[in-house]
């Protein structure tokens, strides 16, 4: 969907675009897929806070995705509606199934009301359905993949990403995903055909601080603008620079660009790491 652009009434509004929903349904969402949504605030099962810099923001009604689609293999369904979600950067379909149930599914570029769907072991290669891999033609883009049988879709799920089936290597396929990471996943796994709605979601342009707090998102403070005993950053006089070899998090750990990954436990699965962009 094109991006809007908004006159320029107040100065957070000069800069600040917003997305067209002028293709999406102008009902709410289906009563029975839905339930309020507990805030968690960048908090775990615990109750720890994992990442920080989250609260506040809109009430949001959370809408059950369904990611497996298992139970309706061969049961064709019809679109009929396409709906946005707070809770995520992609636009949602909302599918009658001919047995008479309702879910809603992540919807790719190009799905309209009307269309049909349809998930199973094998189905025809068309934008919307899902099948096993090992039955999609090499070259499509797909999404909603996933990494273990049965489990559901699990990656390449955000708004306008897709990943590229490449080939097939014995029981595994070969995918490319949208971070230029090759990996291989079973060939028996599913996933849907196309690239997720939204394309143009990490074009908008937020226009002021508050939209952000509308998401969730509270300020952060940089380091360096600290006092020395919150941060290894901290001190100094006025912005004096970091004063180290390499930035730290606040509890003393290399930060911004180090790998994390063990390299004494290399994954089999993954053929090519994905490439580093370099900033100028």
């Amino acid at each position: 969907m094109p991006l809007k652009k908004l006159k320029a009434t107040t100065p957070g509004r000069r800069q600040m675009t917003i997305a067209d929903f002028s293709g999406l349904s102008k009902d709410g969402p289906e009563k029975s897929l839905v339930w309020g949504k507990r805030r968690i605030n960048g908090r775990d099962n615990k109750g720890r806070v994992v990442v920080r810099h989250r609260g506040g923001g809109h009430k949001r009604l959370y809408r059950q995705v369904d990611f497996k689609q298992v139970g309706r293999e061969g049961v064709p369904g019809k679109v009929m509606a396409i709906e946005y979600d707070p809770n995520r950067t992609a636009r949602l379909a909302l599918v009658y199934y001919v047995d008479g149930s309702k879910a809603y599914i992540l919807a790719p570029e190009g799905l309209k009301s009307g269309d049909s769907v349809v998930a199973g072991t094998r189905t025809k290669v068309k934008v919307g359905n899902r099948m096993e891999l090992q039955h999609i033609p090499v070259g499509y883009r797909i999404h909603n993949v996933e990494l273990q049988r049965g489990k559901g879709g699990q990656i390449v799920r955000s708004g306008g990403t897709a990943a590229t089936l490449i080939g097939f290597d014995g029981d595994h396929a070969l995918l490319q995903l949208p971070s230029t990471e090759i990996r291989k996943v079973r060939k028996e796994c599913h996933a849907s055909i196309g690239v997720v709605s939204n394309l143009e979601h990490n074009l908008i342009n937020w226009g002021k601080a508050g939209r952000q707090r509308w998401l969730g998102h509270k300020p952060e403070v940089l380091g360096k603008s600290m006092n020395a005993v919150d941060h290894p950053h901290g001190g100094g006089e006025g912005h004096s620079p970091i004063g180290l070899p390499h930035p730290k998090t606040p509890w003393g750990k290399p930060a911004l660009g180090v790998k994390t990954r063990n390299v004494r436990k290399p994954s089999p699965l993954i053929v090519r790491r994905r490439i580093h962009k370099k900033k100028k």
